[in-house]
């Protein structure tokens, strides 16, 4: 899953792609370095970030689907807590809804992702945007994230999506210390047991700048993004959401091919 952010504060490219136009040469570039899917997103997630209406995600949003359709059939995932925007997108040609709340942003969010029919990825965030990373606390992280992603995979369930259509997101770094998401990490296999599709976003997390505090900026963070990626290869995870495509895919080659090859 390649990152396409049309926003003005990402983390982790500072609004480089907010141009309609240089967002689509960008999602262009990441499906020929070998993205399947194209997450798409119109408001910063990162912590602190301002919220925006729905006309200005929309604004930012409908024109690079609509002129992505016209040049590939990829997948497109948007990035949205919010219905409105989600079923615009999904008429515009968007196939995947991912929710960094779970579907909990909006009481309509339920209804509208099993009305879609369409794939839905429930993310854990402990707090809200704005104040996630303030201090967050758990008696046991895994535990508490795992069950709070089977709950609201049997939420979306009750409202009519189907169980095939469900992807979990541990949310690594959204309302966790580094110490929470290495623990995360080191227990992914507690998620992809749940028995529904795994999504992971790890790269460029602030939490490799606290294992390498040398990397301060987000784009050298590359080397942890990839290990992350491999590490939930390892674990089964069935995408991993990446910056940098064609790094990433090489490795998940190589740690493909080695797998491949070794004796029974």
């Amino acid at each position: 899953m390649g990152v396409v952010n049309v926003t003005p504060d990402s983390f982790s490219d500072g609004g480089r792609f907010l141009d309609p136009e240089a967002a689509v040469r960008h999602a262009l570039d990441l499906i020929a370095e070998g993205a399947d899917i194209l997450d798409i997103g119109g408001e910063s997630t990162r912590p602190g970030a301002a919220p925006i209406s729905v006309d200005d995600e929309l604004a930012r949003l409908l024109p690079v689907i609509r002129a992505i359709r016209l040049h590939s059939g990829a997948l497109i995932s948007v990035d949205t807590m919010k219905p409105q925007v989600m079923r615009a997108a999904a008429e515009a040609g968007a196939d995947i809804w991912n929710d960094v709340t779970a579907l909990t942003w909006s009481p309509d969010s339920l209804a509208v992702a099993a009305e879609l029919c369409c794939p839905v990825v429930l993310m854990h965030m402990q707090g809200e945007g704005g104040v996630m990373s303030a201090h967050p606390a758990y008696e046991d992280v895994t535990a508490e994230v795992t069950a709070y992603l089977a709950n609201r995979a049997q939420s979306a369930m009750a409202a009519g999506v189907a169980r095939e259509s469900i992807w979990l997101d541990p949310g690594i770094g959204f309302g966790k210390t580094t110490a929470h998401s290495l623990t995360l990490m080191a227990d992914l296999e507690s998620v992809t047991a749940l028995g529904f599709k795994t999504l992971l976003g790890v790269s460029r997390k602030r939490f490799i700048q606290a294992v390498d505090p040398s990397a301060e900026k987000a784009v050298d963070r590359l080397g942890g993004s990839i290990a992350c990626a491999l590490i939930g290869a390892e674990a089964h995870v069935d995408a991993v959401r990446a910056h940098d495509v064609r790094e990433t895919v090489q490795a998940l080659k190589v740690w493909a091919a080695v797998k491949d090859t070794r004796p029974l």
